[in-house]
């Protein structure tokens, strides 16, 4: 089992919390052949990989036994195409385009929405989304070129947005991490900052540093700055650019205005991801100014390569306190 950081909400603890939804099977592969099992789990078991985020489960193996744990829906999935992949290995060499085309019958007859727990799989640990609106999320970022996180603080958007950019830097996916945020004050004036631009725009991204610190450790991270592996780019200097090959976080979109929104969208290049996060009762924009993410979400809608996910104040992760802080705003807004 992996050795995660168990106090974060984010990831998956041992087997034997008392985490009631996952359930755990053991299965003994037969007959134990090396070479075949070297086929099942693929280079650096990229294929358990690609099973575990098809089939939203965790599988693990010492030899030829394997241990699944999620949903029990998706538990008894995963068994059933392991054992028959493993069968095939008898005769057939498999990939990753085999295994797609088995996990698509796999789930076909599944019509809905795919239900159980979305993973995030980083160096330092599993990270699971936690409720449908979480799991909705993270299968977004993972499937679309362009998504959108919208809802109150607490929620996770940001947090798994970075944990995302981590997976796909590490699968070497994309060359590198571009975080964006405008540099807009939260109802104060902190006047004249002094440093270089990234010393300006620091204080500005310290979320998304904390989740990279937290995920890739401090030492790597400062190391893949100064390589500009990761980048960061505030969002009034992206005018011009386009970016090929990167993971993009935009945060606290909700302070852009409607023409920045337009310009950093247009920015997304080939074999790109883009990830914009923000509350839309947060805005620190002038009173005259409209929100670009307000405006966005009506623009965009309606094309079924964009995906967008709204939290509610129930998908708080933080201090319980938090989400009734955030129920009784919304109350009073309403009212």
């Amino acid at each position: 089992m992996i050795n995660t950081f168990s106090e974060n909400p984010y990831f998956l603890k041992n087997s034997n919390n008392d985490n009631a939804e996952l359930h755990s099977v053991s299965i003994d592969l037969e007959p134990a052949d090396s070479p075949r099992l070297m086929n099942l789990c693929g280079q650096l078991d990229q294929h358990l990989r690609q099973l575990e985020t098809g089939l939203s489960v965790e599988i693990n193996n010492r030899g030829p036994q394997f241990t699944i744990t999620g949903l029990p829906a998706n538990v008894n999935r995963a068994v059933d195409l392991v054992q028959h992949l493993y069968q095939l290995t008898a005769s057939e060499e498999l990939s990753p385009e085999v295994l797609h085309l088995h996990l698509h019958e796999s789930t076909s007859s599944d019509d809905s929405e795919p239900k159980g727990l979305a993973s995030i799989r980083t160096k330092k640990g599993v990270i699971r989304g936690r409720g449908p609106n979480q799991n909705r999320y993270i299968r977004g970022v993972q499937t679309h070129d362009l998504t959108f996180g919208v809802g109150p603080a607490g929620t996770g958007k940001t947090y798994l947005a970075v944990a995302c950019a981590v997976e796909a830097l590490e699968r070497d996916e994309v060359r590198r991490i571009i975080l964006v945020r405008p540099a807009v004050e939260a109802g104060e004036k902190l006047g004249f900052l002094p440093g270089d631009l990234s010393q300006k725009v620091d204080p500005y991204l310290r979320p998304m540093y904390d989740a990279l610190f937290e995920m890739m450790g401090f030492e790597k991270v400062n190391k893949l700055i100064e390589k500009q592996v990761i980048e960061v780019a505030p969002l009034a200097y992206m005018r011009g650019r386009t970016l090929n090959d990167s993971f993009i976080i935009m945060d606290e979109a909700q302070n852009t205005t409607v023409e920045q929104m337009k310009m950093f969208l247009t920015r997304l290049g080939f074999g790109s991801t883009a990830v914009v996060t923000g509350d839309v009762t947060q805005i620190d924009l002038p009173k005259h100014q409209t929100s670009g993410l307000k405006h966005v979400i009506n623009i965009l809608q309606g094309i079924e390569e964009v995906e967008f996910c709204f939290f509610q104040p129930k998908d708080v992760v933080r201090h319980s306190l938090v989400q009734r802080i955030v129920e009784a705003y919304n109350d009073h807004d309403e009212s």
